[in-house]
């Protein structure tokens, strides 16, 4: 079985993960843009069970787009988030994939909130064609 470690910046708040995810995805949502600074999120989704969760973490919940509730979990030390839960995805726990610092980690497969996306962020070869869906 594989086992996986995502971690803060600082180390603080970290993951170990056993098994593979459920999906890997990226958000092109303004929102999400303004939480992590850049122009595209990557996640990575588990179950609860495969996921060992250590050290601090500061929530912050707010409304996404899709009308879900979002809660984001960050280190209250260098203030990276982590992981979070969507009620769009309920079971699962979806993790930041930058927070692997792993560069082989598989590239995402699906795509959401299209309409956002800069025209010059180009996609994985096989990412299904544009489509509305719900934030992930």
């Amino acid at each position: 079985m594989t086992t996986l470690h995502a971690a803060c910046s600082c180390g603080q708040l970290h993951l170990t993960i056993e098994g593979e995810s459920a999906r890997i995805s990226m958000c092109h949502c303004l929102a999400c843009q303004r939480r992590t600074g850049a122009v595209i999120s990557n996640q990575a989704r588990f179950r609860p069970d495969q996921v060992t969760i250590a050290g601090k973490a500061t929530i912050w919940t707010r409304t996404a787009e899709s009308g879900s509730v979002v809660t984001f979990h960050f280190c209250p030390t260098c203030g990276s988030t982590v992981y979070w839960e969507s009620e769009s995805f309920p079971g699962y726990v979806i993790v930041a994939i930058g927070n692997f610092a792993d560069p082989n980690f598989p590239a995402p497969t699906v795509a959401v909130w299209e309409e956002s996306r800069h025209p010059w962020v180009s996609l994985p070869p096989d990412t299904p064609p544009k489509r509305m869906a719900k934030q992930g």
